[in-house]
């Protein structure tokens, strides 16, 4: 079992490290961080990380004004400026290609979400798309 454990810690720390990238990314690109960070893997190529009250005191004004939309608008167009810096970090971590980058906002609720996909770690599952067992393939 010591395989299990060790890819387990791997898996977490891993996680821990990706969580802490974010921080920084979001401190350094936005000028404050986030204060609650969490990273999950959806599957084999997806990764997640989690960002709560990220969202700047001006956010907050504009969101107290009910302009979620522009909130949204300019983090991504902030993200969209920045992503090569979020993808490289995640890549270094990881240690696996990422082919897409997302992110997203909930203004009311203060969470970010920065989604990470992976280039497929095995070849041979390249295209092919995991179902549900009681289902056909389309």
């Amino acid at each position: 079992m010591t395989g299990v454990t060790e890819n387990t810690e791997r898996g977490d720390s891993m996680l821990a490290a990706t969580s802490r990238a974010m921080v920084a990314l979001h401190k350094e690109q936005f000028g404050r961080g986030p204060t609650r960070s969490r990273s999950h893997f959806a599957g084999h190529d997806t990764l997640v990380c989690v960002l709560h009250d990220a969202l700047l005191p001006a956010e907050h004004a504009m969101i107290e004004m009910g302009d979620q939309t522009r909130v949204r608008e300019t983090r991504v167009a902030f993200q969209a400026a920045t992503r090569g810096r979020f993808v490289e970090a995640v890549e270094q971590i990881v240690n696996r290609q990422v082919v897409a980058f997302a992110s997203a906002i909930d203004p009311d609720q203060d969470v970010v979400w920065e989604v990470f996909n992976f280039k497929p770690a095995d070849p041979q599952a390249d295209g092919k798309m995991n179902t549900h067992p009681d289902t056909e393939p389309s």
